[in-house]
């Protein structure tokens, strides 16, 4: 049976660039409503050093559906599971460099819902990265549940960057392939389209003496043909899909690294830090689990929300006090060594990311970026085109290096347009402000 066709296509490959990311949710939302992107299931391949899978802890989830409040509410570390909840997005494929280890490796399948008890939105995964959030509820619990696929799947940089003609030659074998693997119908009614696709990438071979690097390298972790048929089981030549791009995924910063002192930081660290459950936990344990995080942060939120109206001795004191709390006269202490009015509600947003695992830091040198979009280059030629690119620069904020983001931005580019040929390409970042009209899907 053939796929279905889709019913409008972009004359020229949209490609989207933002500076927050979650600013690329009312471009997808235009997709979706211009009927070039479906209402429901969309795929997307996210590629970026952070997983950007949170959800903002206090929103009702009801607020999907009015996109004015909703857009006020995303985040940059917050904006795809409520598309999760709407129903717009069934699957992602975090791709992540080496250095961004925040979620499990591997395939990940959960249900995102109405936390029945809050009316928030919530989700039934045990990895560390939503129990540190305290966004973890049993399936019972939740009502209006969509299903997600999450795929974490690592990219190493290319081996090599600089490529034979032969090695050429097999590349775009591959790329023909993956583009020729759906467009006839199976007339003998056999493999589908991912399975066309997992039989071209694995009947590629690396070029003789080229030592695998046609592929990334020998086929392990991270490796060209690893990263394929690990998107592979979400994604067809002919369904629609999203490729996100976080300029952060080639060099990133860990921006709070350079407000604080390694003093500071690591009292940070053991004030926030997480205490997940066993293994093998049960139902009771991680919902203890949940409730003694949940209460952890709401106090440490209470206790700096109290500094920033006096951050005296007798404040001090009486939060030190508290269990877990003692470190905190020696990190305000230090704070105001530095500066007599520090900024709690910026140190509070810094804590949080010093749960389990730490925000990734890695600002790599210039042969490294070149390896990694070599990398990228490589997987894309075995996938389909997307229907939408979506960038996010992130380097107002820093998580890219802003010495480094255009130059990087310029070599995407390059990379997406020799794939894909012209591109339409929209710098929204330019604007002072981005028009959320028109933004909201409408149904078929």
């Amino acid at each position: 049976m053939s796929c279905v066709p889709l019913k409008r296509v972009y004359k020229e490959l949209p490609v989207w660039i933002v500076e927050d990311h979650h600013d690329v949710v009312c471009h997808i939302y235009r997709a979706i409503a211009s009927r070039h992107l479906p209402l429901k299931n969309i795929k997307m391949v996210h590629l970026d050093s952070h997983p950007d899978l949170l959800i903002p802890v206090n929103m009702s989830a009801d607020t999907v559906f009015d996109k004015d409040k909703l857009f006020s509410e995303l985040s940059i570390e917050n904006w795809i599971m409520p598309m999760v909840y709407a129903g717009h997005v069934s699957c992602v494929a975090w791709l992540h460099p080496y250095w961004a280890q925040q979620i499990r490796e591997g395939e990940h399948r959960m249900a995102v819902g109405r936390d029945s008890s809050t009316t928030t939105i919530r989700v039934t995964s045990t990895d560390n990265y939503f129990l540190s959030d305290g966004l973890y509820v049993s399936e019972e619990q939740l009502e209006n549940s969509k299903p997600l696929t999450l795929n974490v799947v690592k990219v190493n940089p290319d081996k090599a960057n600089h490529r034979s003609p032969t090695e050429q030659k097999t590349e775009d074998t591959e790329r023909w392939c993956a583009k020729r693997a759906c467009t006839v119908e199976d007339k003998a009614g056999g493999a589908s389209c991912s399975e066309h696709l997992l039989t071209c990438t694995d009947t590629l071979q690396p070029a003789e003496g080229s030592n695998g690097t046609s592929l990334g390298d020998d086929g392990g972790e991270g490796s060209t043909s690893y990263v394929v048929k690990s998107i592979s089981s979400c994604l067809s030549d002919t369904e629609p899909y999203i490729l996100d791009i976080d300029l952060d995924f080639f060099s990133c910063k860990n921006p709070f690294k350079e407000l604080y002192t390694q003093e500071e930081y690591n009292i940070l660290k053991e004030l926030y830090n997480f205490r997940g459950p066993s293994p093998d936990a049960d139902q009771e344990e991680l919902d203890e689990c949940v409730d003694r995080r949940v209460h952890q942060l709401e106090d440490l939120e209470a206790a700096f929300a109290d500094l920033l109206e006096d951050d005296g001795e007798d404040t001090v004191t009486r939060w030190a006090s508290n269990p877990g709390m003692a470190s905190l006269a020696q990190l305000v202490s230090s704070l105001k060594s530095r500066n007599q009015c520090p900024d709690y509600e910026m140190v509070h947003q810094a804590g949080l990311t010093c749960d389990s695992v730490e925000l990734p830091h890695h600002i790599s040198t210039d042969e490294e970026i070149d390896r990694l979009i070599s990398a990228v280059q490589l997987f894309l030629k075995a996938l389909p085109k997307p229907t939408l690119v979506t960038m996010s620069r992130s380097s107002l904020d820093e998580y890219c290096p802003v010495e480094q983001v255009d130059s990087v931005q310029s070599r995407v580019l390059a990379v997406l347009e020799n794939l894909y040929g012209a591109l339409d390409l929209h710098k929204d970042y330019e604007n002072s402000s981005t028009e959320n009209q028109d933004c909201q899907p409408q149904a078929s």
